[in-house]
């Protein structure tokens, strides 16, 4: 202990030495790869901690938060802009020396002083994404709480930053700094889609040799909760092969990721690594990940890192609730980045902050920042709807919901894209599981709706969190193999209106005529629409449009109206339909007549096929669920190149 306690203070002299010439930089200075193995031989023993007793969740950095931490030592003008922006919408936490030396710079700038905190400590350097405090949220009980990692540079009063804030906070901590629990990891590497996905570069890999990569999955998933845990590999050109500069994660499904131009510096890496991910993992619903592309800007003078120019990014941003603060260089690409956050996150703030200053010593705005995750989560697990066919019985949303406290409430808000108005429907639930659904649309229309909900304790969110400036938004599809009108059921007695309407498809038209087939009134049309019809028989219709243009072009497609329990009338235009849903015990599941081999499918959200049938012809399937667990599943029918899909929840 004594020769630790000596060469702490070997490594405190050097440290004040090196900060008072300039700060010192994100990677590792020549003098610390010197010692950095005498300091990871002599680290203490006396701060470990065993792992949680149940496994934890890590939140995604998009999901509610109370606060972020920055350390007040170098680049102050970069973190007063910071502080500017971020106290408006989170409590801002400043790691200093000297409270009245921080409030007076920032007063100095304009920068009102509420909404901070300061925690006198010490400190080695500004990148508090690396060493600082990692937010769990404690299985079962949802309570906050931090953990802790060796950082990977040999740095000891940055390693015990994260006690300070959990101290601070009145936080439990968990360690992985002891063996068997020890691990080397850095922050700016760490990735979480708050589902247990968690993603690294291979750095991780490398910094641990000593400990297998299952022995490593196994720390992960212990302290973090993460599994998988994806690896990608390091980049040639990023000197501290971090992926937040160049990856981002903006919420569970969707990927914003840097680009080269082609063949350029690390461009050919990213696109393995962004191919590698796409080609072999999916989102926590099942579904393949959305990816958005954000320059990586050469230099002023038009030079990339592999011609010796900073690492410049604006992926390196950090996002706290509402607001996302964006690294802005000088460049002519700043603007650009700025507009690609704000088409790809919607209803969010989008600032930029210069980050000249810090991207020469390999960081950015996410190296600096660090948020602190809320307590007394609501957790909202919901796949937007991305494409939607035409139904006549409207669109399911579903939505799993949790919070330690329980759920007293959720309510769906929807709207057409034209109304300025939300319309609220209570959702439905059945234990952790809520539904709703949308009222049938026409052919075209845009959708756009969001999911709130409110917690025992009185606490509300939204899901997207910045409802109703943000929500998720879907267009109505033609129905089956692109059949190009629309058929809206307004009524759900027999003689119902159905309304059909053709969308212009860039066809050249001069004439139409339509015809509704058999009991319909009127039985043929002229004109594009939209048609009001009604239909006194029941039956198979046969739908026709026929279009003279520069050349003739005919539709057909089909409406099968049935007469259900209570004289109901199901619509639907050669998609499957699935009832009762919700579902207590038997569904039923009508299918459109191929002629062909016919597999159908019971999927759960996690992608997982429950139950699978095939047959010839197979036009109608009554399949008991009582085995089924509660929740929500997806019925998937495939027939030659057709696929049909439709979701329900069994109560």
């Amino acid at each position: 202990m004594k020769r630790f306690a000596a060469f702490i203070f070997f490594l405190g002299i050097y440290a004040f030495s090196f900060s008072q010439e300039q700060p010192l930089p994100k990677g590792m200075t020549e003098a610390e790869k010197l010692i950095w193995q005498d300091y990871i031989d002599n680290y203490p023993t006396d701060r470990g901690t065993t792992p949680p007793t149940e496994t934890p969740r890590t939140p995604g950095e998009w999901e509610e938060a109370q606060g972020v931490v920055i350390t007040w030592t170098s680049y102050t003008s970069v973190l007063r802009e910071i502080v500017r922006h971020a106290r408006e919408t989170v409590k801002v936490y400043i790691v200093c020396s000297n409270a009245t030396t921080v409030q007076n710079y920032l007063t100095s700038g304009g920068v009102s002083l509420t909404n901070i905190e300061y925690v006198v400590a010490s400190y080695n350097s500004v990148w508090v994404r690396d060493y600082g405090p990692q937010s769990i949220y404690l299985k079962g009980t949802n309570q906050l709480a931090i953990v802790d990692w060796v950082y990977n540079r040999p740095r000891p009063a940055d390693d015990v930053i994260p006690s300070a804030i959990a101290t601070h906070l009145s936080l439990p901590i968990y360690q992985m700094t002891v063996n068997p629990n020890k691990l080397v990891a850095t922050g700016g590497n760490l990735m979480y889609d708050g589902f247990g996905n968690g993603f690294s570069s291979k750095l991780i890999d490398d910094e641990n040799s000593s400990l297998t990569i299952a022995q490593i999955d196994t720390l992960a998933k212990k302290y973090w909760g993460v599994k998988p845990y994806i690896r990608m590999n390091t980049l040639p050109y990023d000197g501290i092969h971090h992926i937040d500069m160049h990856m981002k994660l903006l919420d569970e499904e969707t990927l914003l990721v840097g680009q080269y131009p082609q063949g350029v510096a690390d461009g050919p890496q990213i696109e393995a690594n962004l191919n590698y991910v796409l080609n072999n993992f999916q989102t926590p619903y099942g579904r393949s990940y959305k990816v958005v592309r954000i320059p990586m800007p050469p230099s002023a003078s038009g030079y990339y890192p592999s011609s010796g120019s900073d690492y410049y990014t604006y992926t390196n941003s950090v996002i706290l609730n509402n607001l996302v603060l964006v690294p802005q260089y000088g460049l002519a690409q700043d603007q650009a980045a700025l507009d690609i956050y704000a088409s790809a996150m919607p209803g969010y703030n989008i600032v930029g902050i210069q980050s000249a200053a810090t991207i020469g010593a390999s960081g950015s705005i996410h190296c600096i920042t660090h948020e602190i995750a809320a307590n007394d989560p609501i957790f909202i697990s919901h796949p937007s709807i991305r494409e939607a066919e035409y139904s006549s019985t409207g669109f399911l949303v579903w939505a799993y919901i949790n919070s330690t406290s329980g759920i007293t409430s959720a309510t769906l808000s929807w709207k057409n894209g034209e109304d300025e108005i939300f319309n609220e429907i209570p959702m439905a639930f059945e234990r952790d599981t809520f539904w709703a659904t949308i009222p049938a649309q026409l052919f075209n229309a845009e959708v756009n709706y969001f999911i709130t909900a409110e917690n025992g304790n009185g606490k509300t969110l939204s899901k997207p969190l910045v409802a109703p400036e943000g929500f998720y938004t879907f267009t109505v599809s033609p129905v089956g193999n692109g059949f190009d009108f629309s058929a809206n059921s307004i009524s759900t007695e027999i003689n119902q209106e159905v309304v059909f309407n053709y969308e212009n498809q860039g066809i050249e038209t001069e004439s139409f005529l339509w015809n509704f087939g058999d009991g319909a009134q009127p039985q043929t049309a002229n004109t594009q629409g939209p048609h009001t019809v009604t239909y006194s028989t029941l039956g198979n219709k046969t739908i026709s449009l026929t279009i003279n243009g520069s050349e003739t072009v005919e539709k057909i497609d089909y409406i099968n109206i049935t007469e259900a329990t209570g004289n109901s009338v199901i619509v639907s235009t050669k998609s499957i339909s699935v009832y009762p849903n919700p579902v207590k015990e038997m569904l039923n599941i009508n299918i459109p007549e191929t002629g062909a081999l016919v597999t159908v499918e019971i999927v759960s959200v996690t992608g997982e096929i429950v139950w699978q049938q095939k047959g010839h012809s197979v036009t109608k399937i009554e399949k008991e669920t009582n085995s089924l667990p509660t929740g929500v599943y997806m019925v998937r029918v495939i027939s030659g190149k057709n696929t049909w899909s439709s979701r329900f929840v069994k109560m």
